[in-house]
């Protein structure tokens, strides 16, 4: 690795204060992959396989505990998983972290605008980031996309009651009053 190389990611891991890595799949339109936008931004960082996917807080739909701010107090890496809703089973999760499900929340991106939980990559990663209190780093990753900001005057109700919550039982009961 190179002088520059190790400069960009020593700025880069500095500037953020929470670290975004995605394990990246590859499967879907690379013009509409979120994920990939993100890399070039130098916003994340991509990895190819489970074993160079760093420890982190994983974003797992299939997990039994929803994020909230208490999970802050692990390490400030969040680990989201871009493949396609199609191939995203169980066993696609099996990523060693802290695994969290995100609560309620309403995609804006264009295909899949007003869709309950069908988030990007992208809409996943602000959401988290919001709700472990970077509200900054949600807007900046955001802003890369023309329909990004939507997303969160969209969701705006529910990110700011899932961020003022203590624990994950607090956000489930939040989003229960949001799904009823």
């Amino acid at each position: 690795m190179g002088f520059s190389s190790i400069l960009f990611w020593y700025f880069w891991a500095y500037s953020q204060a929470v670290e975004i890595h995605i394990r990246y799949e590859g499967d879907d339109d690379p013009k509409k992959c979120t994920a990939r936008k993100l890399s070039r931004f130098g916003l994340a960082e991509l990895h190819r396989n489970n074993k160079s996917t760093p420890y982190g807080i994983i974003l797992n739909p299939y997990s039994e505990k929803a994020l909230s701010p208490a999970d802050y107090k692990y390490p400030y890496k969040l680990v989201a998983l871009d493949c396609s809703w199609e191939t995203a089973g169980f066993d696609s999760f099996s990523m060693k972290g802290i695994h969290r499900a995100l609560p309620f929340l309403v995609a804006a991106n264009p295909v899949n605008y007003g869709k309950p939980f069908k988030l990007t990559t992208v809409e996943a990663i602000a959401a988290s980031l919001f709700i472990l209190g970077e509200k900054e780093q949600s807007k900046n990753v955001l802003s890369k996309f023309r329909w990004g900001m939507n997303f969160l005057t969209l969701n705006e109700e529910p990110l700011e009651s899932y961020a003022s919550c203590l624990t994950s039982e607090d956000v489930v009961n939040v989003q229960e009053l949001y799904l009823s």
